[in-house]
């Protein structure tokens, strides 16, 4: 089935190619783009029950760190994301959504779902009215963060806190606009995908509800001067270990040619979900087994666009992050063991009135160890990266 899709996927890309000579100004057909099969055809589409899409993320990187003897490690081209999309509305009140990505294995084999981590989405959407929906089936966690809530293939570097998370999981969410420009959702979702082994190690004791529970807040206000995705969450994570997560999300736009974000976020957790600490501390055989106890990480992440040009963007990024551990776990002293600092920078080139962007970019990160954590052999190191390429959601049909 994956080498069906990704035929598929580079037959498509095949004939975007063979259509690239249409003029720009074509691409537009009621204030959207027009998919490849408009453009082939020459047939407008006229229903939104059936769009597909191709989610690309392409570069050619060069890597470069500190590590060993440091300096250059290697130059390779990259297909950073590659996922395929397919979303529409049957009727009024019914709508779906699905996202792979084929570029990640698509073994479901002792998930709790029964889908494998390849599947972002496979979830229905129902409008019971105007203002409240039901979502059923796998989804995105209502996390609250501004990045969090962009397309993956749009994120040059994800913080750590992201990274290391948990992002889609079964379950079901509802949504109130309880207002034209604030909206709350609540969401349960399966906690993990996997086995709690996988997951956590051994020798721990299972909960009969793996479940998390989130509590959302979005919100558009002073005519969009400032957007907000705040959120609160509790994760039952196995017998009497919870996480507890809290997120901040804040956009402010400026003016049509600038503006920024500014995220927050905290996970502390009774089983270190993030695993960071715990491979910190050598693993988790230093840990009966399982993964160590009550860490806590802290993430800011701010990032300010400038539209210099119509077509030219410019940006700059910064990320500060901690992992600390508090709560007494035996024989390890409370306090923070590592920061990190995130430094990202680059322009990109929107050639067309669509989504589709070049990019040159520079990715930096440097991590910093305590005294605590040098006593048990760690030492700083940094990491770059100089990436040139394309971002793409293709419209296929």
């Amino acid at each position: 089935m994956k080498m069906k899709n990704i035929a598929f996927a580079l037959l498509a890309l095949v004939a975007g190619t063979a259509s690239a000579q249409v003029a720009a100004n074509s691409t537009i057909i009621g204030g959207r783009e027009a998919t490849l099969f408009e453009r082939v055809a020459k047939i407008e589409k006229k229903n939104d029950r059936f769009n597909l899409y191709f989610n690309m993320h392409y570069a050619f990187d060069a890597d470069f760190n500190t590590a060993g003897n440091g300096g250059f490690d290697q130059g390779a081209f990259n297909m950073r994301q590659f996922r395929i999309e397919a979303k529409g509305k049957v009727t009024d009140w019914l709508s779906y959504r699905w996202r792979q990505r084929l570029n990640r294995s698509n073994d479901g084999d002792g998930f709790i779902d029964n889908l494998p981590n390849s599947i972002d989405f496979a979830c229905l959407n129902f409008a019971v009215n105007k203002k409240f929906s039901i979502s059923v089936g796998k989804q995105c966690a209502a996390y609250g963060g501004i990045e969090y809530d962009l397309n993956p293939i749009e994120i040059y570097r994800y913080s750590e806190m992201i990274n290391n998370m948990s992002n889609f999981m079964s379950g079901v969410m509802f949504t109130y606009d309880f207002t034209p420009n604030q909206q709350l959702a609540f969401q349960v979702l399966d906690s993990r995908n996997g086995s709690i082994e996988d997951t956590y190690g051994e020798n721990l004791v299972a909960n009969k509800l793996p479940l998390m529970y989130t509590l959302n807040w979005n919100a558009n206000m002073f005519d969009g001067a400032w957007q907000t995705r705040w959120s609160v969450s509790v994760m039952d994570e196995v017998k009497d270990k919870y996480m507890y997560y809290v997120a901040l999300g804040n956009q402010f736009n400026f003016s049509p040619k600038c503006n920024m974000f500014v995220d927050l976020m905290s996970s502390y957790e009774g089983i270190d979900r993030k695993g960071i600490m715990t491979n910190m501390f050598g693993g988790k055989d230093n840990f009966n087994g399982h993964n160590m106890s009550n860490t806590l990480y802290n993430s800011l992440v701010a990032k300010v666009n400038w539209r210099f040009l119509p077509k030219w963007n410019f940006f700059v990024k910064g990320m500060l992050e901690s992992a600390a551990i508090y709560g007494g776990e035996e024989g390890v002293a409370d306090g923070n063991y590592r920061t990190s600092v995130g430094y990202l920078t680059g322009v990109e080139y929107y050639p067309m009135e669509t989504n589709l962007h070049l990019f040159l970019t520079f990715v930096g990160q440097t991590h910093q160890f305590t005294e605590r954590a040098r006593a048990l052999g760690q030492s700083d190191f940094s990491t770059q990266r100089v990436s040139i390429g394309f971002i793409y959601q293709l419209p296929a049909f």
